[in-house]
C-alpha cells in the first residue's frame, strides 16, 4: 500500500543523490563520496521548527570528501536549488554543524490528506512483511479455571500484535495452546470429583493441592444436574475420568466465552493431548537420540541444549519415564513450523524467563535458524482504586478473573489500558480512570475525537452542506499550524504501524492514537471547521474526514470501538 512519507523521503533522497553525483561530475566533490550514497540518512527532527525532515549526510561525507560538513551541505543545497527541490520540498536550509533541514510544500499536505481519504480502511497498511507466515501464541491458560487479569493483558497484547502484523504485510495467525494433558488436569478432576461427592452427601477427602475456587463446586453441581444418573452407574475411576472431560469442556467453553466478550478470536485452539496422541513427542525424542542430541544420566534422558546456547542441558524424560514440559512444548513448536509458519512469537508470563533459550536450542537442533522463535515476557498487573491495590475476586478463589474485571470496566477501556504500557513493565491498572468519562481517560479521549469528527458532519448535513461540495476541496488553504501538525501525524501512521509491529510493541500504537487525538482536539479548538469562509470550511471538512478515517483505523487495530456519538 502507498505511504506518503515514503514517497516524500524517496523524492528528497533521490534529489540529494542526483545533486551529489553532479557535484562529483563537476569536480566540486571527489569521486570517493559515491561509495557512501547507498543509504542517504533522512531523519524527522525532534523540533518541528527545524522542518519536516533533516539529513546529516554532509557530516558523514566530510572525512572522505576532505571538506567541512557545512561546506558540503551548502554545495548540495545550491545544486538542488539549481535543479529544483522536487514536488514536495519548499525550502532547504543548512543548519548547525552541517545538517540540511527540509520544509515541505503544500503538495505534500494535499497528497497526504488525499491518500488518507482515498485508501479508507486500508490506510496504514503496508506490504513490508511480504506475506511471511507468523504464528502468535498467547494466553494459553491452563484449562483448570477462569481467565485472570494477567490472561486479559496477554489477550489484549497478543490480539493487537496479530492485527499490527497483518496490517504490516505479514500473514499472522493466533493460537491458544490447551494444556489438557498434564498433572494439573488430573488435579482438577480430583477436585471436581471431591465436590461432587460432597454434594451427594458422601464423605470424600478434598485433595491437598486441589483447586478450591467456588467455580469447582459450580462445575460439580452442573455435572450432577445434567448427568447424575449416568455418573451413579460408574466406578470411582470411571466417574473421575468422566468428570475430568466434563470439567475440561466446561472450563474451555467458559474461557472461550470470556475471550469472545473481549473481542479476541483465536484462529486455532491446539490440544496438547491430541499432539501427544499422534506420537509426535516420541518421534521427536527418537530423532534427537539418533542424531546424538541426547544422553542418559541418573536414569533420565537429557537434551544437549547447552550446545545451542542454553545455559545448561535440560531433562526431557525423567527417571520415572514421564516427560518434563520441555519435550511436549518442543514437539508443539516443531508442529507449528511443520504447518508452514516461519516465525513463532510466544507471549508468556513472568514465570517463563529462560523458556526461549530452551525452545530455541531445540529448534536449532531440529535444523531451524536462530531467531525462529521470539518470546515476549509479560509482566504482572495490579488493579488500583483510589491509589490502593484492590481485590475483586468473587467466585474464583485467590485470583481476579477477566469476567470480574469486565463487569466493572468496559471492554474498550480494558483493552487499551492493557496495551498502553510496555510489555516488560509492571502495569498498575487504574480502575477509577478506566471507567471515567472524561478527557483524563485516554481511551475515552481518543474515542471522543472520533465522535467529534462524526458530530461535525452531522452539523454540516444540518446546515445543508453536502459531501460533493467539499470532497474536491482546495486543500492548499490549510496553513494553520494545528492543521499542518494534524496532517503530519496522520501521514506518519503507516510508519507507526510498521514500527509497532517490528518492535512487537502494541504500546507504541496506543501512544500514537493518544497523540493523534490530542492534535485533533487542538485543531478543533483552534480552527472553526464550518464558517462563513466556504473554501476554508470545505478544506477543513476534508481534513476532518481524513482524521476520522485514521482514528477509526487505529482504534480498529487496538480492538477498540469507534463510536459516532458520546
Amino acid at each position: 500500500m502507498d505511504n506518503i512519507m515514503e514517497r516524500v523521503r524517496g523524492s528528497i533522497t533521490g534529489s540529494m543523490e542526483s545533486a551529489i553525483r553532479q557535484l562529483v561530475d563537476s569536480n566540486k566533490l571527489c569521486a570517493d563520496v559515491l561509495g557512501h550514497l547507498s543509504n542517504i540518512p533522512l531523519e524527522v527532527p525532534k523540533d518541528p521548527r527545524h522542518g519536516e525532515f533533516a539529513s546529516p549526510v554532509a557530516l558523514s561525507l566530510a572525512a572522505v570528501a576532505k571538506k567541512a560538513p557545512r561546506e558540503i551541505a551548502s554545495l548540495v543545497v545550491e545544486e538542488m536549488a539549481a535543479r529544483g527541490f522536487g514536488p514536495y520540498v519548499d525550502t532547504v536550509e543548512v543548519a548547525g554543524p552541517g545538517f540540511m533541514n527540509f520544509r515541505l510544500s503544500t503538495k505534500w499536505l494535499v497528497d497526504a490528506v488525499g491518500l488518507v481519504r482515498s485508501m479508507g480502511e486500508k490506510y496504514g497498511q503496508t506490504e513490508y512483511g511480504c506475506g511471511q507466515r507468523v504464528l502468535v501464541e498467547f494466553v494459553s491458560a491452563n484449562p483448570v479455571g477462569p481467565l485472570n487479569i494477567v490472561n486479559a493483558r496477554a489477550a489484549a497484547v497478543g490480539d493487537t500484535l496479530v492485527r499490527l502484523l497483518n496490517a504490516s504485510g505479514y500473514r499472522a495467525s493466533s493460537e491458544f495452546y490447551v494444556n489438557d494433558a498434564g498433572l494439573q488436569v488430573s488435579i482438577l478432576a480430583e477436585s471436581v470429583y471431591a465436590r461432587y461427592m460432597e454434594l451427594k452427601g458422601k464423605d470424600h477427602p478434598f485433595p491437598e493441592d486441589g483447586y478450591r475456587g467456588a467455580y469447582v463446586r459450580d462445575v460439580a453441581q452442573r455435572a450432577m444436574e445434567e448427568h447424575d444418573h449416568r455418573i451413579c452407574g460408574m466406578s470411582p475411576d470411571e466417574a473421575r475420568e468422566f468428570l475430568r472431560e466434563y470439567a475440561l469442556s466446561y472450563i474451555l467453553d467458559w474461557q472461550k466465552r470470556s475471550l469472545e466478550a473481549y473481542d479476541v478470536h483465536f484462529d486455532r485452539w491446539f490440544s496438547e493431548r491430541k499432539l501427544r496422541e499422534t506420537g509426535a513427542v516420541e518421534s521427536m525424542i527418537r530423532e534427537m537420540a539418533e542424531a546424538g542430541y541426547t544422553y542418559e544420566k541418573d536414569g533420565a534422558v537429557w537434551f544437549r541444549s547447552s550446545d545451542y546456547g542454553d545455559d545448561k542441558d535440560r531433562v526431557i524424560v525423567k527417571s520415572d519415564g514421564l516427560y518434563t514440559y520441555v519435550a511436549p512444548d518442543l514437539a508443539y513448536h516443531r508442529d507449528k513450523l511443520g504447518r508452514g509458519f516461519t516465525k513463532l512469537i510466544d507471549i508468556l508470563g513472568p514465570d517463563h524467563h529462560g523458556y526461549e533459550g530452551r525452545m530455541q536450542a531445540g529448534l536449532q537442533a531440529s535444523g531451524y535458524p536462530e531467531g525462529t522463535l521470539e518470546v515476549l515476557i509479560l509482566q504482572l498487573v495490579t488493579l488500583m482504586r483510589d491509589g490502593q491495590p484492590v481485590k475483586m475476586s468473587k467466585r474464583a478463589g485467590e485470583f481476579i478473573t477477566m469476567d470480574d474485571l469486565l463487569e466493572e470496566v468496559p471492554k474498550d477501556a480494558a483493552r487499551y489500558f492493557f496495551i498502553m504500557r510496555n510489555t516488560s513493565s509492571h502495569l498498575d491498572f487504574d480502575l477509577n480512570l478506566a471507567v471515567a468519562q472524561t478527557t483524563d481517560n485516554p481511551v475515552w479521549y481518543i474515542q471522543y475525537a472520533h465522535a467529534r469528527c462524526c458530530s461535525i458532519f452531522r452539523q454540516a448535513e444540518a446546515e445543508g452542506i453536502k459531501p460533493e461540495t467539499w470532497e474536491m476541496a482546495d486543500l492548499s488553504v490549510l496553513v494553520h499550524p494545528s492543521e499542518i501538525d494534524l496532517v503530519r501525524k496522520m501521514a506518519s501512521f503507516p510508519d507507526e504501524v510498521l514500527a509497532a509491529a517490528s518492535e512487537r510493541a502494541p504500546s507504541r500504537i496506543a501512544k500514537y492514537a493518544l497523540e493523534l487525538a490530542g492534535l485533533f482536539h487542538s485543531f478543533y479548538t483552534e480552527c472553526r471547521v464550518i464558517s462563513d469562509n466556504e473554501a476554508t470550511s470545505f478544506a477543513r471538512l476534508a481534513l476532518v474526514d481524513a482524521a476520522r478515517n485514521v482514528l477509526r483505523n487505529v482504534l480498529r487495530i487496538m480492538g477498540v470501538s469507534a463510536p459516532e456519538r458520546m
